[in-house]
């Protein structure tokens, strides 16, 4: 680990601007994700940016029709919460004890990995990410392995959750990290059905034709002879690309049966 500069902001304005221009700046929340990278040196930062003093970034609440999760929000504090029972699950299946209690939302988020859980809450339930300076739709905000649309200098500072109808997420986990060997996320609500996967490919990604077949039945049996291509799935030592798509109709059916 190389030696860095910490910084301690008191504000979100003051947080980006030591962001903005320094490319070798990092933001730290609860460093679930940072902190093994830099013991690793996969990350090698000039100057750490501690998000921990933005007391603003850290509630939940109910915001009109949506629930929002401040960025700073750890996973136990989101387990924690009643809006959306799925979403609550979901976070309280994350990690282990220590990770769901220093581990935060907008962290997660922000790292994007592949395998995490709330990429596929965020994308199913059509949530929206605010940063310090716009909004980004679930839909087109991962782009890609360990890839956001965020700048390097933008900082999430909420995630707007629609509170659904109904909706439910189940995985296969990792058994060590617990992450998602193959995790889905099922959710009815007024605009429709979206089934989104998380842990099988390299990215989150929905399934159009699962949505289709929900939308006119909402029922396990809806997705009998649904199959989604291996092409373009993971391989790795938990499991093949063809087992994982296997998973994807398996966790869909238990998703929709539980919601």
């Amino acid at each position: 680990m190389k030696n860095f500069q910490f910084h301690r902001p008191k504000s979100v304005a003051e947080a980006v601007k030591l962001l903005s221009g320094n490319e070798g700046a990092k933001a730290l929340a609860g460093g679930q994700s940072l902190l093994p990278m830099l013991k690793l040196d996969l990350a090698q930062p000039t100057d750490l940016v501690s998000l921990a003093g933005l007391a603003e970034l850290r509630e939940i609440r109910i915001d009109g029709t949506n629930l929002l999760v401040g960025a700073l929000a750890t996973h136990d504090e989101v387990a924690a919460s009643k809006p959306i029972a799925a979403l609550a699950r979901l976070a309280g299946g994350i990690g282990d004890a220590q990770v769901r209690n220093r581990g935060t939302i907008g962290g997660s988020i922000s790292h994007a990995d592949p395998a995490a859980d709330y990429p596929a809450a965020l994308v199913a339930l059509g949530a929206t990410i605010a940063t310090d300076r716009r909004r980004l739709p679930a839909d087109s905000f991962f782009t890609g392995l360990f890839q956001s649309a965020l700048e390097p200098d933008e900082l999430i500072t909420a995630v707007h959750f629609p509170v659904p109808e109904r909706c439910s997420y189940v995985k296969f986990a990792h058994r060590a990290s617990k992450f998602a060997v193959v995790g889905v996320m099922v959710v009815k609500a007024k605009g429709g059905v979206r089934v989104a996967v998380t842990g099988a490919g390299s990215r989150v990604f929905r399934v159009p034709e699962m949505e289709a077949a929900l939308g006119k039945k909402f029922a396990p049996e809806s997705l009998d002879g649904i199959a989604v291509a291996a092409d373009d799935l993971q391989t790795d030592s938990e499991a093949s690309a063809e087992f994982r798509a296997h998973l994807i109709g398996v966790m869909a059916k238990r998703a929709v049966a539980s919601a």
